[in-house]
């Protein structure tokens, strides 16, 4: 089999498994493991998987940029936000993080809610403008584009000063394997940061996102309170079996 017909082969796995074992693969072709992960190497430098320990899982399409994300999967967003929404009680203290679920739940907020709300996203914290019952305070420091937060230093010493009952929190990729992840350090050391200032952490995790790995860790399933989602799948079940709360959407 030639290298091309062996990375197509790969693909066409890691689209119908959601996920590729090298030493199976290997074995199947009757090739080397190192050959196969060169393989896998070279797929993950394309942006076309995550490579984790032996072998490779989805790559998230929410590692896309922040204007190509507000076009991926709307109605899921739009679920998923409506029952986080929910989670943000009159009179409470509540962290939003960056993205565009995040941006939903902010519209999906009831217009005369009186809140308070801390967020490191400048878009986050301009769609409340519409919301005078919400305090919004925004927390300063590196822009980090992608997801449109602030990071680093500043930011994350800002937070300190925050005491919430609950974080929302939003990620690239939920896998039961590969956990929480999200593709840059600085924002998971982020969201860390925020998920200490919060009594309880929710997980915002469109369909998109089940199945799916970035790079860098942002907490284990054990840290979170529920993850919120509108999938319906074998990685849900999982989760549920792991005892992960899964809140419907």
């Amino acid at each position: 089999m030639l290298v091309g017909e062996r990375r197509e082969l790969l693909l066409a796995r890691l689209a119908a498994d959601g996920k590729v074992l090298a030493k199976d693969v290997a074995a199947e072709l009757g090739v080397s493991e190192d050959s196969i992960r060169r393989d896998l190497r070279d797929l993950a430098a394309a942006g076309l998987c995550q490579r984790v320990y032996g072998g490779a899982l989805p790559v998230s399409p929410a590692l896309a940029d922040y204007s190509s994300r507000t076009s991926i999967a709307v109605g899921g967003k739009d679920r998923v936000a409506t029952v986080a929404a929910a989670l943000v009680r009159p009179g409470s203290t509540v962290i939003l993080d960056g993205g565009t679920t995040t941006l939903a739940l902010a519209k999906a907020l009831p217009e005369d809610l009186e809140a308070t709300v801390v967020t490191h996203s400048p878009t986050v914290a301009v769609a409340l403008l519409g919301h005078p019952g919400i305090e919004v305070f925004l927390l300063g420091g590196r822009l980090f584009r992608h997801s449109a937060v602030t990071c680093g230093a500043a930011a994350a010493e800002a937070a300190q000063s925050i005491s919430a009952d609950v974080f929302l929190l939003g990620v690239t990729g939920v896998h039961p394997e590969a956990g929480l992840t999200t593709g840059d350090a600085d924002e998971a050391a982020m969201k860390r940061t925020l998920a200490r200032r919060a009594a309880d952490t929710y997980v915002l995790a469109s369909a998109e996102k089940l199945g799916a790995a970035s790079r860098f860790t942002v907490l284990p399933f054990g840290d979170i309170a529920g993850i919120i989602t509108d999938a319906d799948d074998q990685n849900v079940q999982e989760l549920a079996n792991q005892g992960v709360p899964i809140l419907r959407a």
